[in-house]
């Protein structure tokens, strides 16, 4: 193996408009590869370090969902069964449906949002966190929103479609979380720390810093067109509530910390130590393509060519579709300041790689990152 491709990869990528970039390649679960470069913090020229705690955004959900999942292993819930025999405020949905004029009408649904429609980003909603009931919440409970009452107070707002129809990327995760809590009892980040973090030994994982890990928080950047410049904008905007464990976008975790995670996923479920987080059948059924054939224009972005939607996960179903080295059924996702997780069974192949840039240039830097890996094996 060969890696010098994949550091240069990242030098120039730093040297262009992202402050810095991390990988760390495990294979057969031994570490192959590691290599960091640029700075943590731009202003004091800081470079990055292996202990620095990031944002990582929707990277979140592939957690969110083993959770829920864990849930259907042991029989508390099927992906079948309607949202609203656990979340009531679900069972009468409105659509909102576009007429011929053009004009917009209100409608009962007509399908009930199942638990797979959750997992799937098939249930509906979108991603608008300013909706009406959103900022209504957000206001009374003086800004806390608990995890479920964030999902109660999504539930008044109509749908985009019905569910189980089209594919939307949307708060489904979010309420994953919030159903995930009202199955089991606990409060969501607790369930996260009890059931898979604590165990699998990631101590740099939650939802949730103490005043230590928040001395180790990066600093996060935009990048600016006017200026040529990226400049400092920290902060979650998807964190709305000091309550509200997001599954969809809330945890912040190390690099050195979830690749523990995506490894036990790449070991189909189990960590080299023998924690067990998920079986192998439910691996399987994560990396499965989700999508019907009338999803896929839903599932267009430019960088997923080739890729299906499992529960949760990209997962490759087309190497004449992606033109990617990677085999078919590789999985993972990404976050929005720009980590990206490759979760590859066949191949016993993790990779983790972080940045923390919130116009993150995913459409360039994934794709090719995942062939220069692949290159380099």
């Amino acid at each position: 193996m060969d890696f010098k491709p994949l550091s240069q990869f990242i030098d120039r990528i730093t040297s262009w408009r992202i402050p810095w970039a991390e990988v760390l390649v495990m294979h057969r679960n031994e570490t192959v590869f590691r290599y960091r470069t640029g700075y943590a913090n731009l202003e004091e020229q800081i470079p990055i370090d292996d202990r620095r705690i990031i944002n990582l955004y929707s990277m979140t959900k592939i957690m969110t969902c083993t959770a829920a999942l864990q849930l259907v292993e042991k029989g508390a819930m099927l992906l079948s069964d309607p949202l609203s025999a656990y979340l009531p405020e679900y069972a009468e949905m409105t659509v909102r449906k576009t007429l011929p004029d053009g004009g917009i009408a209100m409608e009962r649904a007509e399908r009930p949002i199942t638990v797979r429609d959750l997992f799937a980003m098939t249930a509906g909603f979108s991603y608008d966190l300013g909706a009406p009931s959103i900022r209504e919440v957000v206001e009374r409970t003086n800004g806390r929103v608990p995890t479920r009452e964030f999902a109660a107070a999504l539930a008044k707002e109509p749908l985009l479609f019905e569910p189980g129809t089209r594919w939307n990327y949307s708060l489904c995760h979010d309420v994953l979380a919030a159903l995930v809590e009202v199955v089991d009892g606990r409060r969501f980040g607790a369930y996260v720390r009890d059931e898979i973090t604590g165990p699998l030994g990631m101590r740099d994982t939650g939802f949730d810093l103490s005043e230590e890990q928040r001395s180790r928080l990066a600093p996060q950047y935009e990048y600016n067109d006017a200026l040529g410049k990226p400049v400092r904008k920290d902060g979650n905007g998807y964190r709305i509530g000091t309550e509200f464990e997001s599954g969809g976008a809330g945890l912040l975790s190390t690099v050195s910390d979830y690749v523990l995670f995506l490894n036990a996923l790449t070991n189909r479920g189990t960590s080299p130590d023998g924690v067990r987080i998920l079986s192998p059948a439910a691996v399987d059924l994560m990396r499965t393509d989700h999508l019907t054939e009338s999803m896929r224009d839903d599932f267009s972005w430019v960088q997923l060519a080739g890729y299906g939607y499992g529960l949760g996960v990209r997962t490759h179903i087309s190497k004449a579709g992606s033109g990617s080295l990677s085999p078919l059924g590789e999985f993972g996702w990404s976050g929005a300041a720009g980590c990206l997780a490759i979760i590859d069974p066949d191949s016993q192949l993790t990779v983790m790689y972080a940045q923390h840039l919130l116009n993150n240039q995913e459409p360039y830097v994934h794709p090719r990152l995942k062939n220069i890996v692949y290159a380099c094996l």
